[in-house]
């Protein structure tokens, strides 16, 4: 099985100057555990976990006027459609991350995570009668 079997393909997208708070907020509206972030003015895309968000209100900051570019990943690791389900895996626990941009072209196409694949590799049943 391949990441475009598995990704997701509507990804969340916010810019570097947007709050903590109103990417927790944009994030959790559309279930999902990552943002990607595009800068204008920077080369390349970063990325935002709930990980991020989590480790900034650990230590205090205030999600009200924290950037998101104070927190955002930009040595992004990127996947690819077709690689298969176990490279992206293996780069995920490689880098101890576990969120996956895939690129096509270059230009971002979705986002694979652990639980995309933990579903194609794990297929939830119907619960068994009593």
């Amino acid at each position: 099985m391949l990441v475009r079997d598995a990704m997701s393909t509507v990804v969340l997208t916010v810019g570097p100057a947007h709050t903590l708070r109103q990417a927790a907020a944009l994030m959790s509206a559309r279930r999902v555990g990552a943002a990607i972030v595009h800068d204008p003015d920077a080369d390349g895309i970063g990325i935002l976990t709930e990980r991020d968000i989590l480790n900034s209100v650990g230590l205090g900051q205030n999600p009200d006027t924290e950037p998101i570019h104070a927190h955002t990943t930009n040595d992004v690791v990127f996947a690819t459609p077709t690689w298969t389900l176990e490279e992206a895996a293996r780069a995920m626990a490689h880098g101890n991350f576990r969120h996956l941009i895939v690129l096509d072209g270059g230009e971002p196409a979705g986002i694979v995570s652990v639980r995309d694949i933990i579903r194609c590799w794990a297929p939830a049943r119907a619960p068994q009668p009593a």
